[in-house]
């Protein structure tokens, strides 16, 4: 019986994995929005629909809002705003690895990795009054070590070729 399922050390996922970073950076938002709404009652304005940006300051003003989901609401935009600063590195990353010809398995490991520590990183960081404080920065060396890997991953492959 054939299987669909992809054989993770033979078929190269990591390409794929850059969407679906895409897509885990800007799940704070999602949650802030309806956090807001929750907390407010109120659907988001259509000010917010028009100027994202101000999304912030209106919840700041809002004193409907208690400081605890104000807080969480707030980190989960600095969430999307970290995630998104860190998602070019990463593309890049898969990006030089993938040229390089770096192995899909490692390549695998690699971006599936950082994706995964990216959405855990999102998550410590909106709720960090749940987590112990150096877990938020130990999450993100990860991610950033991970993206390090694959950098150096890529050189070394391109040194062994050109070596030869």
């Amino acid at each position: 019986m054939t299987s669909y399922l992809p054989n993770l050390a033979r078929d190269n996922l990591s390409y794929y994995t850059i969407p679906i970073a895409l897509v885990v950076a800007l799940a704070p938002r999602m949650y802030a929005a309806n956090a807001y709404k929750a907390a407010t009652n109120k659907p988001v304005s259509e000010k917010v629909k028009s100027l994202p940006r101000s999304f912030n300051q209106i919840v700041s003003d809002d004193p409907a809002v208690d400081s605890k989901t104000k807080s969480r609401i707030l980190r989960a935009g600095a969430a999307v705003d970290n995630s998104l600063e860190n998602l070019g590195i990463f593309a890049a990353a898969v990006t030089a690895g993938n040229a390089a010809g770096v192995g899909a398995g490692r390549m695998n490991a690699l971006s599936i990795g950082y994706v995964a520590v990216r959405f855990a990183y999102n998550h410590i960081y909106i709720f960090q009054d749940l987590v112990p404080p150096p877990t938020r920065s130990l999450a993100y060396m990860t991610g950033a070590l991970l993206c390090m890997a694959m950098f150096v991953q890529a050189g070394m492959t391109m040194n062994a070729r050109t070596l030869l």
